[in-house]
């Protein structure tokens, strides 16, 4: 998968966000082993230090755990995932109605346009 970068903002901190996408979304499940900092750095296509720092970042918020010597892990605390994918959930819905309502679009409207472009599948 080609992921492309915004120089604006640091790498290591888009990574952080992109791996945090793949645990609530369940593509990295609970329990399971994630790939090694090398393979993930190849992968992404970033530096392997970069990475690091990315996933030390995950650790602190206690989304991964490393056990010695067999890798690093995704946390098995689903009431932690729940509150991360609602934190995610909530800033795209707030990212949504800042950016509508700076086209003059009211949150009503705004909300109009999720539920007929939504429907009951989604937009793809």
């Amino acid at each position: 998968m080609e992921y492309n970068f915004d120089n604006e903002r640091p790498i290591y901190i888009q990574l952080v966000e992109l791996i945090r996408i793949k645990i609530v979304s369940g593509e990295f499940q609970r329990g399971q082993k994630i790939p090694s900092v090398r393979e993930l750095a190849f992968m992404m296509k970033v530096n392997p230090n970069t990475m690091q720092k990315a996933l030390v970042e995950l650790e602190d918020e206690k989304l991964i755990y490393t056990e010695r010597t067999n890798g690093k892990y995704v946390t098995e605390d689903e009431k932690l995932i729940e509150k991360v994918k609602d934190e995610l959930a909530k800033e795209k819905v707030k990212n949504y109605i800042n950016s509508m309502n700076s086209i003059g679009i009211s949150f009503d409207e705004a909300v109009k346009y999720l539920q007929e472009l939504g429907g009951k599948n989604g937009i793809s």
